[in-house]
């Protein structure tokens, strides 16, 4: 899954796809590459971000989804807003990546009544006040709990299908993230396909000591790897390019 952020405020590449034909141009190349998912945001969710009115969502993301629409790439809208959702299904996009985890009932009928899937990611509080001082008893208790639990609500909603996504620096201190990607082969086992979004996260400056964001992407691909090594279906990532050519080459690699 290739990130578009159209957006002016996300942490690692905020403002490089604001112009709509920039933003298709990525797509496109990403498509090229080789990845089957392209995930559309038009609201930042890193650490401290405001809310943004749900009319500039839509002037972000719409634009994007009809250019991109019907060109044989899935396209994933990441929203927490059910206006947003509806208008990105009704523009052509099919997967709806929710970090609230579908709390909302509403975001439920909006998945439910277009037969759209839904990607449910776990998150402690919102993302301006998710990192402070984010705790728990037993983590991966705690979050794959949670993930079952709305994952059979969605379903019971008459949502056709689920991922499910630990929600790897939402509301997670490093220990946290790592206890939940040591800890991946007991969600992947279960019945839902699994994402995880690590992409140039600040767990790897806290591991590697690399305080731009874009220039983790080495670390991204040794999260991502392992990730996929031990049964992740989807991993998000900015370097889509470079992903889809590691997971090829450790494809190969396994076969054997």
């Amino acid at each position: 899954m290739g990130i578009l952020n159209v957006t002016p405020d996300s942490f690692s590449d905020g403002g490089r796809h604001a112009a709509l034909d920039a933003a298709v141009a990525s797509a496109r190349a990403m498509r090229e590459a080789g990845v089957l998912f392209v995930d559309i945001g038009g609201e930042s969710t890193r650490p401290g971000a405001a809310p943004v009115p749900a009319h500039e969502e839509l002037d972000r993301v719409l634009p994007v989804i009809r250019a991109l629409s019907g060109e044989g790439t899935v396209l994933s809208v990441d929203t927490m807003k059910p206006e947003v959702a509806a208008a990105a299904l009704a523009a052509g996009a099919h997967l709806i990546n929710d970090v609230t985890g579908l709390r909302d009932p509403q975001m439920r009928a909006v998945c439910a009544d277009a037969g759209a899937p839904a990607c449910l990611m776990h998150m402690q509080g919102e993302p301006r006040t998710m990192q402070r001082d984010p705790h728990y008893a037993d983590v991966v208790q705690e979050v794959h709990g949670y993930l079952h639990v709305q994952a059979r609500e969605a379903l019971a909603a008459g949502v056709p299908d689920v991922i499910l996504d630990p929600g790897i620096g939402f509301g997670k201190t490093l220990d946290h993230n790592l206890a939940l990607l040591r800890a991946l082969p007991e969600l992947t086992e279960g019945p839902h396909p699994v994402l995880i979004g690590a992409s140039r996260k600040r767990l790897i400056d806290f591991i590697a000591d690399v305080p731009e964001a874009q220039d983790r992407d080495p670390g991204s691909l040794a999260l991502h790897l392992h990730a996929a090594r031990h049964g992740a279906a989807i991993v998000r990532a900015h370097a889509a390019a470079a992903h889809v050519q590691a997971l090829r080459v450790q494809t190969a690699l396994n076969a054997g």
